[in-house]
């Protein structure tokens, strides 16, 4: 059974419009790089097609809304990161300094602590053996440098958030 999960540039600019106006209105910035902030936006908007919810298209989701509260988006870990990277693990929220050009953006270490498996069950890394029984159509890939994650037939050519190249990238599952 094939889904489709494809959403319009209409869709996308419409949302990467709503979240501009109603962040920057609270302080938060998005990344001042349009086109990687619209294909994070796009990745959110496959993400509520996939799941129901907009989880961060930069980490797994296992697709259970309970488990994954803590990376919808914006993650529970958006402050701690811009505060202490000044930028959020994805890169769609980043901090002043980084708009103004006083900051550069560099890799985000992941701050999620654990991995939930069920409720009040935690590992400190993600389990392969929930992630194989999600039964997911592709194999994840997983940028070794910085440790994005990806589900498709092959590596991209570069890590959309460290832009490491193809060649950094393993077979996680």
């Amino acid at each position: 059974m094939t889904t489709d999960y494809a959403v319009t540039q209409a869709e996308i600019d419409s949302v990467y419009e709503k979240y501009k106006k109603e962040n920057e209105s609270v302080g938060y910035h998005l990344n001042p790089d349009v086109g990687f902030a619209k294909g994070l936006i796009e990745g959110l908007l496959v993400n509520v097609k996939r799941y129901g919810y907009q989880s961060c298209p930069c980490r797994l989701a296992s697709g259970n809304r309970k488990e994954d509260l803590d990376i919808i988006c914006p993650c529970d870990y958006r402050d701690q990161d811009l505060a202490k990277h000044g930028a959020c693990y994805c890169g769609l929220y980043v901090s002043q300094e980084v708009v103004s050009g006083k900051q550069e953006l560099h890799p985000i270490p992941e701050s999620r602590p654990t991995r939930y498996i069920g409720e009040g069950t935690h590992l400190t890394q993600i389990s392969t053996a929930c992630i194989s029984n999600s039964r997911l159509s592709f194999p994840v890939w997983r940028c070794r440098a910085c440790g994005y994650l990806c589900a498709r037939e092959g590596p991209p050519e570069a890590c959309p958030i460290c832009k490491a190249s193809k060649e950094r990238f393993e077979q996680f599952i």
